[in-house]
């Protein structure tokens, strides 16, 4: 025998005495799954933005290193989520250039109006829109999300448009591009043997397989290798560079962008391997775990 029928009810979120915003929050804390878009973990909840003002409800990370910023809404969607939202979305883009970002929108009522006006944006900022629902089952309840608009497929960012290894040793030299090679190979790869190198206009990031994992880029330059190291400043760090023999005026620490920057020569990458030995796997382990 199948299980049997059980009538379910609609239950209106907003202005609800006892299943508020916060609950829900904390119900899509505890299994990420729940929004049908893969195995999330979460990163962080009710996460401060210095920038735009205000909190982000949520923020998701797939196991690629994508992350997700989640805005939750009860009721129907408005157009100040909206903006939230993307704004929020742009804020954690900005300090944290080294992931693939995108922004979710979740509501209990996104109209056609406002999923007209969403669409505007899907073309340049990658959103997607979740309609969610709760449901009274008996004397239980539950929620259900669905995905009424699906992140667009866009065209590559100019800072991302790929290029090749030629394109770099010209811009710069193919010595300082050779520097950036054996950099992953004889300090990255040993703390993961699948990451390569990926050559952007901009930039040279890292790719895991097919995934973007640029806890560490590059920008070759005519004399210097460029490096960047995404984690927060700390003393400890600060003083291993220093120790290493690092000068003050080749190496920074740029705190909108959280990462740590150094003018690298040949002769860096030899002398002072220990050092960015330990840089690397701080940087590695941050981005993973932090």
């Amino acid at each position: 025998m199948g299980k049997p029928y059980v009538k379910s009810s609609l239950v209106w979120l907003k202005d609800h005495d006892e299943y508020n915003e916060a609950w829900v929050r904390d119900r899509i804390r505890e299994d990420p799954s729940i929004l049908g878009l893969g195995e999330l973990s979460l990163k962080d909840t009710e996460r401060r933005q210095p920038r735009a003002g205000g909190y982000l409800d949520l923020l998701l990370q797939d196991p690629g290193g994508k992350r997700y910023e989640v805005e939750l809404q009860l009721g129907k969607v408005d157009p100040s989520h909206i903006i939230r939202a993307i704004e929020y979305w742009d804020e954690e883009k900005r300090r944290y250039p080294q992931f693939d970002h995108c922004a979710v929108l979740i509501a209990e009522d996104i109209t056609s109006r406002f999923l007209n006006v969403i669409s505007l944006f899907n073309g340049t900022v990658p959103l997607i829109a979740i309609q969610m629902q709760a449901l009274s089952v008996g004397d239980q309840i539950t929620l259900t999300f669905v995905e009424v608009m699906s992140e667009s497929s866009r065209g590559t960012d100019d800072e991302n448009k790929p290029v090749n290894c030629t394109y770099w040793e010209e811009k710069a030299t193919k010595e300082t591009v050779d520097m950036a090679k054996q950099v992953l190979e004889e300090i990255l790869n040993s703390l993961d043997g699948s990451l390569n190198l990926k050559y952007n206009k901009y930039y040279i990031g890292l790719k895991k397989g097919n995934d973007v994992c640029n806890f560490v880029t590059f920008c070759p330059l005519k004399d210097y290798l460029k490096l960047f190291a995404y984690l927060p400043q700390a003393e400890e760090i600060d003083k291993i560079l220093t120790n290493a023999g690092f000068e003050q005026n080749l190496w920074d620490y740029r705190d909108r962008e959280e990462c740590y920057r150094l003018w690298l020569t040949e002769a860096d990458i030899e002398s002072k391997k220990d050092a960015l030995m330990e840089l690397a796997k701080r940087t590695h382990a941050y981005y993973w775990e932090g």
